[in-house]
């Protein structure tokens, strides 16, 4: 097949956005299809679109349904989409409308839509490689890491909030990779960072650091607010790093709902608790990696490629 493949994120961003993009190019190639992968659609003949975001890429589905009355539709719903746009954007509502399937990363994601629509849902969970250990986790500090770009969605200083809470004992040491989207955030990193020596923001880094960085840390927290399926959470898993993470559906959808590295949105003095647990009781930290071992093969590429595969079978044969 002839796909064109519509992501909102620029070429050579390092937003998850793209890195899934990127990601499912790479397995559609492997299958054996051409891909396009563009901002906006060419206007060209494909045999199938997929759009990476419902509200952002809602011009490249609306392109290609002018063009392709019938031609197969896929939407790939982000998590900005399920918890707030197809709520409130009506250009987002008609994607899932104009689409054929509809892709989430996570199975929580089906909740969010029209019980007439949930028929539409595929889930496909993000894959990732594991990552060459190339060095040896650190004996003297509990190393924590933070992976993803500075802005509201994510609550990105949580984290360092809660260090404040931790005995001046803990061995504990928080590093964050990511780009402040803006000023003001960047301006609140060096100050926490000049505050507590701790805490330490590496600012934006290549994909290839972020990576060895998460492999080589004890733990990963996300205390984001809002997620549709976190690349970070596929990556960790694979790479045998367990997880604090806020009870956003998202996140339940990946790691189910008893994992008991949960913390409540935004509760600092929780979050530091499971922190200091995590750090100073082996029994709950082996409670964590084994969870997490236990998950880690339903995220590896070959489980991606199938449901990919699965996909477009169904497409192929007019099931659509």
């Amino acid at each position: 097949m002839k796909i064109f493949l519509a992501c909102p994120a620029p070429p050579r961003s390092r937003k998850g956005n793209r890195v899934t993009a990127l990601r499912w190019a790479r397995i559609l190639r492997s299958l054996g299809h051409r891909l396009t992968v563009g901002q906006q659609f060419d206007g060209g003949s494909h045999d199938l679109l997929i759009a990476l975001h419902a509200r952002r890429s809602h011009e490249a589905v609306r392109d290609y349904r002018q063009l392709e009355p019938q031609g197969p539709l896929v939407v790939a719903l982000t998590g900005t989409d399920l918890y707030r746009d197809i709520h409130s954007s009506r250009q987002a509502q008609l994607s899932l409308e104009w689409a054929d399937r509809l892709v989430v990363l996570q199975p929580c994601g089906r909740d969010e839509l029209p019980v007439r629509l949930r028929g539409k849902v595929r889930v496909i969970y993000q894959s990732a490689r594991p990552t060459p250990v190339l060095s040896a986790k650190s004996q003297r500090c509990f190393d924590v890491c933070m992976l993803g770009h500075l802005r509201h969605e994510k609550d990105p200083f949580r984290t360092a909030l809660a260090l404040r809470l931790l005995p001046a004992a803990s061995r504990i040491c928080v590093l964050h990779a990511g780009q402040a989207l803006t000023p003001a955030m960047a301006a609140q990193a060096r100050k926490l960072a000049s505050r507590d020596p701790r805490y330490h923001w590496l600012g934006e880094v290549p994909r290839w650091r972020a990576r060895r960085l998460l492999a080589r840390s004890h733990l990963l927290v996300l205390s984001s607010r809002m997620e549709g399926g976190a690349n970070v959470v596929s990556e960790a898993l694979v790479d045998g790093v367990p997880i604090l993470a806020s009870a956003i559906s998202g996140s339940v959808g990946l790691l189910g709902a008893d994992y008991p590295g949960f913390f409540p949105v935004g509760d600092t003095a929780a979050l530091a608790r499971l922190l200091r647990r995590a750090e100073s009781d082996p029994k709950f930290y082996e409670r964590l990696t084994t969870w997490c071992q236990r998950l880690a093969p339903r995220f590896k590429p070959a489980h991606g490629r199938e449901a990919w595969a699965k996909l477009l079978v169904e497409l192929s044969k007019g099931k659509h």
